[in-house]
């Protein structure tokens, strides 16, 4: 793989990942009005812990997938390229986020 199609492929997974937190970030900041007030209930706790659950599958799915899929295929080098280049696009993200965070203030 050209290191284009690996940053092209990086940048796709990281926004995936931007697009599931904030669908989850979304349901939590709704999830009151959808299913009423969590006093007392002893699902509550289970439900978020099951969704941290699934969420770290989903998002080290979309992190870690296709990396070590190259990784094991012999592709070692691409597999860890991969990786940084995913982490980096996560940065950017991270910091597009606080400097729009910030900018909303």
């Amino acid at each position: 793989m050209k290191d284009s199609n690996l940053i092209r492929r990086a940048a796709i997974d990281s926004l995936g990942v931007l697009a599931y937190i904030s669908l989850v970030s979304s349901f939590m900041n709704n999830a009151e009005k959808i299913f009423g007030s969590a006093d007392k209930k002893i699902i509550s706790p289970i439900v978020f812990l099951m969704l941290f659950v699934f969420s770290a599958l989903v998002t080290s799915g979309l992190v870690l997938g296709k990396p070590l899929l190259l990784y094991l295929d012999g592709s070692k080098k691409e597999g860890i390229r991969l990786f940084i280049y995913t982490g980096l696009s996560l940065f950017i993200l991270l910091l597009i986020t606080f400097a729009t965070l910030f900018w909303m203030k």
